[in-house]
């Protein structure tokens, strides 16, 4: 890819990856990683598409200013980058909490956009299991993982040395949690979701020493569950086009664990796109 420097204040510029690629615009976000995460999917992509990353304000070699981590400002920052390289009607991907600047972003320049892609990210950050019927499990009763057997945080572990500041990674992660508004989105909308597979294949991936921890790994099951029926739901009726794909034993970083399944769900969402 081309790596370039795009002013989006006049004392802010953030990293823009471009993998080239015909077609129509593509653009990759990210939640609170730099754009390189995509460094292996994004080129599978340009087949189809121009292919362009943007790192967030605050991470990689973006600037990062004291302020600006509000999910306004970071749809306000993807517009800049969009009117400095004139994209026009774009496929607009976000990954995990990205997708709340999707949302806004779509809401507030619809003439910009082809589509939308949530990558486990048509999420509601405000909602506890306790708000949609459910308890999670006190944290020290759940049985450890089995080393090798769950890969729920698998990433490139070059991206380690980034070094985030956690100040930074709190604003854009929990100081901006805002509950999505997809009433105001006009774009079609694609929503991939991790899935969990039947307990007992989930319960393999854990060393269960007691009936008290498999108890609780339950209990953390089902919460799991009924959080992301509510935040389908939540998706259906504000977009009741929205196609939902969940992909079973993914984990959060699904266009790593689960390739060729989200490459096929982009390309097919893509065709039923009008032409830009």
């Amino acid at each position: 890819h081309r790596v370039r420097s795009v002013a989006v204040e006049t004392s802010v510029t953030l990293e823009v990856l471009d993998w080239g690629g015909t077609g129509p615009p593509l653009v990759l976000l990210a939640c609170y990683l730099s754009t390189h995460v995509y460094d292996a999917f994004a080129p599978k992509l340009t087949g189809q598409f121009q292919v362009y990353g943007i790192t967030r304000r605050g991470i990689g070699a973006s600037d990062r200013p004291a302020t600006g981590y509000s999910v306004q400002q970071s749809a306000d920052d993807l517009l800049g980058v969009f009117n400095v390289l004139n994209l026009q009607r774009a496929l607009l991907v976000g990954h995990s909490c990205a997708g709340q600047v999707l949302t806004v972003f779509a809401a507030q320049h619809p003439d910009r956009l082809r589509g939308l892609v949530y990558l486990d990210g048509a999420t509601d950050p405000t909602l506890t299991a306790a708000d949609v019927g459910a308890q999670m499990p006190d944290f020290a009763t759940l049985p450890r993982p089995i080393e090798g057997r769950k890969r729920d945080w698998s990433y490139p572990r070059a991206l380690d040395r980034e070094k985030l500041d956690p100040v930074i990674r709190k604003a854009i992660t929990v100081d901006a949690r805002m509950k999505p508004d997809y009433r105001g989105v006009r774009a079609p909308v694609l929503a991939i979701y991790q899935a969990q597979g039947p307990f007992h294949d989930v319960a393999d991936g854990y060393a269960i020493r007691s009936d008290q921890q498999r108890a609780a790994l339950r209990q953390e099951y089902a919460a799991t569950r009924a959080l992301y029926t509510r935040w389908q739901q939540e998706l259906r009726v504000g977009v009741p086009s929205a196609r939902i794909v969940e992909l079973p034993g993914a984990n959060l970083f699904m266009f790593l664990s689960n390739e060729a399944d989200v490459l096929r769900e982009i390309r097919a969402f893509a065709a039923t796109l009008v032409s830009p």
